[in-house]
C-alpha cells in the first residue's frame, strides 16, 4: 500500500498515521449519479468560467456515461454539503473549496480505473494536488501554466475577415484531426493521431457531429479551425485554436477568431480559452482579436 509506513506491524506498532488520514478522507468521497445532478450543477454554476467543462460534459454526456472518460466524484463535509466536485480520469478536473477535498480527491485518483493523462484546476491547486496524489515522490511528466484568455461584451470588434468561418463538414475529418493532433503535440509533446488514431478520430468527429468544429478553408486545404470543447449557456470554452503554417503572420488568426468570437456571443455571456505561457505570438493574435488575459492556472502531464 502507498502510504503503509510500517512494514511488519505488530500488536504494539500503531497504524501508520498518513493510512488513517487517507481511509478518513476517502469516506467523505462518493461517485455521483444522476440523483446529484440538480445539487452538482448548482455547486458549478458559483464560478461558471473555472468549471465549464466539466459543466458541459454533464450536459452532454450525464454524470454517468463512458463518453466522459472518467467518474465525477463529491466530496462532502461533516455536515453533509459538497465541498468539492472532481472529474477523475483521463482529463482529471477539480473544484475543491478546501484543501480536505482537494487532498481526498488525490487519494481517490491513486486508484482511478481510467490512466490520468492530464490533471487540471485554477491556479496552483492542481500542483497541490499532485503532491498529495504521489506523496511527492514522483514528478509529473510535464508542467505547463496556461494563461487565461476571456472575451464578453461589450467586444472589440475588428473588420470582417475575407473569408466566413463556418461549421466543419464530416467529410473533413482528416485534415481537421490532423490539425488538432499537430496543437496537441505542441502542447504536450503526445500525438493523439500515433497513440491512440482510432479513439482519437472517434472523439474529433463526436465533435464536427456536435456542431462544434469551425474552419476556414482555401480550396481543399484547410486554412483555420476552433473547436467549442465544453459550452453551457453561460460561458463557451475553445481549444485547437490552429492557422496553416503558409498562412501565419498575415493576421488571418485574429481575424477568424473575432468573427467567431462575435458569433459565440450570441450564445454565451463568455467564451474563454487556455493557452501556454510560452506561446507569445498565439497571444499577440488573441489580444488583437478582443480577448483579454483574466488568469492562469497550471496544468500537469502525467
Amino acid at each position: 500500500m502507498r502510504n503503509q509506513l510500517t512494514t511488519h506491524p505488530t500488536n504494539h506498532q500503531p497504524i501508520a498515521q498518513p493510512v488513517i488520514e487517507a481511509a478518513a478522507a476517502l469516506m467523505r468521497v462518493s461517485e455521483l449519479t444522476e440523483s446529484n445532478r440538480a445539487e452538482a450543477m448548482k455547486f458549478l454554476a458559483v464560478r461558471p468560467v473555472h468549471t465549464v467543462v466539466m459543466t458541459s460534459f454533464i450536459n452532454d454526456n450525464g454524470l454517468q456515461s463512458e463518453l466522459n472518460r472518467g467518474k465525477f466524484y463529491g466530496y462532502r463535509n461533516a455536515e453533509g454539503k459538497l465541498e468539492g466536485i472532481a472529474l477523475i480520469g483521463h482529463s482529471t478536473l477539480i473544484e475543491a473549496r478546501s484543501d480536505a477535498a482537494l487532498r481526498a480527491f488525490a487519494y481517490k485518483a491513486r486508484s482511478s480505473e481510467t490512466p490520468i493523462h492530464l490533471i487540471m484546476s485554477h491556479g496552483t491547486a492542481a500542483e497541490t494536488f499532485w503532491k498529495y496524489y504521489g506523496d511527492g515522490l514522483t514528478q509529473p511528466r510535464l508542467t505547463c501554466t496556461e494563461r487565461l484568455f476571456e472575451v464578453s461584451f461589450p467586444f472589440m470588434v475588428r473588420k470582417g475577415s475575407d473569408k466566413q468561418v463556418r461549421p466543419a463538414k464530416t467529410e473533413e475529418l482528416l485534415p481537421i484531426a490532423k490539425a488538432q493532433a499537430e496543437v496537441a503535440f505542441m502542447e504536450c509533446g503526445v500525438d493523439p493521431m500515433t497513440k491512440d488514431r482510432e479513439g482519437f478520430l472517434k472523439r474529433v468527429a463526436r465533435r464536427i457531429e456536435q456542431g462544434r468544429v469551425f474552419v476556414v478553408t482555401d480550396g481543399d486545404k484547410l486554412v483555420f479551425k476552433a473547436d467549442i470543447i465544453a459550452q453551457t449557456d453561460d460561458v463557451i470554452y475553445l481549444e485547437g485554436i490552429y492557422v496553416a503554417p503558409e498562412y501565419r503572420g498575415k493576421g488571418l488568426g485574429s481575424a477568424y477568431l473575432s468573427d467567431l468570437t462575435l458569433d459565440l456571443l450570441n450564445q454565451a455571456e463568455n467564451v474563454c480559452l487556455l493557452s501556454n505561457v510560452e506561446f507569445e505570438n498565439a497571444h499577440k493574435s488573441f489580444f488583437k482579436a478582443g480577448y483579454k488575459a483574466t488568469d492562469q492556472c497550471t496544468t500537469l502531464f502525467v
